[in-house]
């Protein structure tokens, strides 16, 4: 009787060691030409084309039309779109820089200021209420001569724009029921130490002022006259000085709106 040889499977073996590298694939299609880039890196007006040198076994390149931005190491992607997006926004902050730069020269270029102030002439017609209402839009309010040297310097103003009047922030306040009123500041802050009435009006402290003329205006020769409220005129108004933390006295800017 022959005997049956039974063949059992055994155990693996180690595992081999890794293969040789592959060669490089094929290079895929080139893709669309681009938008030509800036040749002046300067000049934002148009975006800067970036291209990129995507991974490669060797040090590569990320560059802008002109300059050099970094070395990667072998194997790196060049985030374009990052850089696109970048330089997309640099360019909308640009453009609202320089509708800024542009309002803020319009606007200076007709300030006056003294160490707590400035005063912009607004030339456009507006009744009492409507000139108050405009100026506190604008960050500020309707410009009060406490002093005589703001009066003067208001004053001067008026007549260096080719104008004889202007409205000011004074205006009439009722105090009691009996009628009697005194002139106080658009502060509501009372007459205090300086008025520059004109002698025509020869007013004192205390008026009893019509409804048609409880408002107040500033002439060219820095006279104080009264006025009706309803009447149409050029006014002025006055923006604080916005002072660093700690003192110093430092200056700012007047917070204008357009």
């Amino acid at each position: 009787m022959h005997g049956i040889i039974l063949s059992l499977p055994s155990s693996p073996g180690e595992p081999g060691g890794s293969g040789q590298a592959g060669d490089f694939g094929q290079i895929g299609k080139m893709g669309p030409i681009g938008d030509k880039a800036s040749s002046n890196p300067l000049d934002m007006k148009s975006t800067v084309g970036l291209f990129c040198l995507c991974p490669v076994p060797t040090h590569v390149h990320c560059r802008d039309s002109n300059h050099e931005l970094a070395l990667l190491p072998p194997g790196t992607t060049c985030d374009c779109g990052r850089y696109r997006k970048v330089v997309g926004q640099l360019d909308v902050s640009v453009s609202k820089l320089r509708n800024s730069v542009k309002f803020v020269k319009n606007v200076l270029l007709g300030l006056k200021e003294t160490e707590e102030r400035y005063y912009l002439l607004v030339k456009e017609p507006r009744r009492f209420r409507e000139a108050l209402v405009n100026c506190k839009l604008r960050g500020g309010t309707l410009a009060m001569p406490k002093t005589s040297n703001t009066n003067r310097l208001m004053a001067d103003y008026v007549s260096q724009a080719g104008l004889t009047r202007v409205f000011i922030g004074v205006q009439a306040q009722s105090n009691d029921t009996a009628g009697e009123s005194s002139y106080v500041y658009a502060d509501s802050s009372h007459l205090q130490g300086f008025a520059a009435w004109s002698p025509e009006e020869d007013l004192n402290s205390k008026v009893s002022p019509t409804t048609n003329s409880s408002c107040v205006e500033l002439l060219s020769s820095g006279a104080w006259g009264r006025v009706e409220c309803e009447a149409t005129m050029f006014f002025i108004c006055e923006f604080p000085k916005s002072r660093r933390r700690g003192g110093g006295g430092g200056r700012g800017t007047p917070a204008l709106a357009s």
